[in-house]
């Protein structure tokens, strides 16, 4: 297990960098009634006085872009390109159009604001996509960082991780860079924080721990990458119901440069921001909103029945839990149904009752196992075509054959004890 750094203690000084990142375990901020916590600007903050509104947007793709250190980049230049991710960002309502709020070279008459760095006009060139910009660290915080604010302390603390201010959705700015201050296996341990966190909502009646690691469901709720996109969509659906910003703006179509209107859109004023949640009630029903939207982002629903309807030994672990006893009950399902019966005939061959399911050799020899050798003895001669109780009593030594029936009794209570549980 990896050490974090002493970077992490929170014993800075006032200008110390360490605290734009790391929340002091004592401050107001970081009671359960306030963290964890994501926020969100509205656009008007970067100077939006109307945005389009597609009928249908597409969901969001997410794009790691080079995001230069603060310290070895031109203050100006690393403020614009700053500035430029921030005003796309803020785009989310637009969707696939928030590329058409910025010139391109062909436009002598656009400020220096209105243009995006060389790197990301390339992007936006390749046409109407919902692009997010997310700046790439070696710990790829920003890549998870919905998932991660959506933990509590305690998740926190049993895993290692550190205590981070409110995380920023989508994207705007970056004042310290965050990598120094997280554990170098920072992914690793978000992986098995946010699968101990989701678990409960994919097997809810089994822990965690009672599957190996090769389970499915379980490669599945540690997959990242899986759950950014339903957490995204989450949080839009959330923004979707803020009110929006009175801009002077009139909602109506979307007239494009060359006078026709692009069909499909609505444009009208940017939507206040807000917190996206806050606190610990507020965080974990985003975590139920998560999983539900993982059926429309990822087909949850269909995957999870999938793999319950073909499960195997080998997603089990060795200890005992419901689903591991549910499968096995399915895996043996028509023992529940064999009624045992021995019936005396004059006849030498052995026959079952009319009621009995014939499941074969397995089922019989199970039971033979849960026999004491005496009442063992019953069964196998019964088994061998000898029928007659008092033919019994004989080969086995009795002198009547009321002790054959007092065991074939016991037996039968046995026999149907085994049979319902199993």
């Amino acid at each position: 297990m990896s050490i974090m750094s002493d970077d992490t203690a929170t014993d800075w000084g006032q200008d110390d960098p360490r605290q734009e990142i790391l929340l002091d375990p004592d401050h107001e901020l970081a009671s359960p009634d306030s963290y964890p916590r994501m926020w969100n600007l509205s656009a008007g903050m970067a100077f939006f006085q109307a945005v389009i509104r597609p009928d249908m947007p597409e969901r969001p793709e997410f794009v790691p872009i080079f995001m230069p250190a603060i310290a070895s980049a031109d203050r100006d230049t690393y403020g614009a390109r700053i500035f430029s991710i921030a005003r796309w960002n803020s785009l989310w309502e637009a969707a696939q159009y928030r590329r058409r709020f910025f010139a391109d070279d062909t436009d002598p008459d656009a400020s220096d604001w209105q243009r995006l760095p060389a790197d990301l006009a390339r992007i936006a060139d390749l046409g109407d996509n919902n692009i997010v910009f997310i700046p790439r660290t070696k710990t790829r915080y920003y890549d998870y960082a919905p998932l991660f604010h959506l933990l509590s302390r305690a998740t926190l603390d049993r895993f290692g991780l550190p205590l981070l201010h409110a995380g920023q959705w989508p994207f705007w700015t970056e004042l310290v860079n965050p990598d120094p201050y997280l554990p170098a296996d920072f992914h690793q341990r978000l992986t098995d924080a946010w699968g101990a966190t989701v678990w409960r909502h994919l097997m809810p009646s089994s822990p965690i721990s009672r599957f190996t690691k090769d389970d499915p469901i379980r490669i599945l709720a540690h997959n990242l990458d899986f759950w950014i996109p339903a957490v995204a969509e989450a949080m839009e659906d959330e923004m979707r119901t803020w009110p929006i910003v009175d801009t002077g703006i009139t909602p109506g179509p979307v007239t494009l440069s060359n006078g026709e209107i692009l069909e499909g859109t609505t444009m009208g004023g940017p939507r206040k921001g807000s917190d996206i949640w806050s606190g610990e009630d507020e965080a974990a029903e985003f975590v139920d909103r998560t999983v539900e939207a993982a059926d429309h982002t990822g087909q949850l629903r269909g995957i999870l029945d999938a793999v319950r309807s073909h499960r195997a030994h080998d997603d089990f672990s060795d200890r005992w839990s419901h689903a591991k006893e549910d499968f096995e009950r399915k895996l043996n399902h028509t023992r529940s149904r064999v009624k045992v019966a021995f019936i005396e005939l004059d006849d030498t061959t052995p026959v079952h009752g009319p009621e009995t399911e014939i499941v074969g050799q397995l089922a019989c020899s199970d039971f033979l196992t849960l026999l004491n050798p005496k009442d063992r003895e019953v069964v196998v001669v019964l088994r061998s075509g000898v029928t007659s109780l008092t033919e019994v009593g004989d080969i086995l030594g009795y002198s009547n054959h009321s002790a054959v029936s007092k065991r074939l009794t016991r037996i039968r209570e046995q026999a149907a004890r085994y049979f319902n549980d199993n």
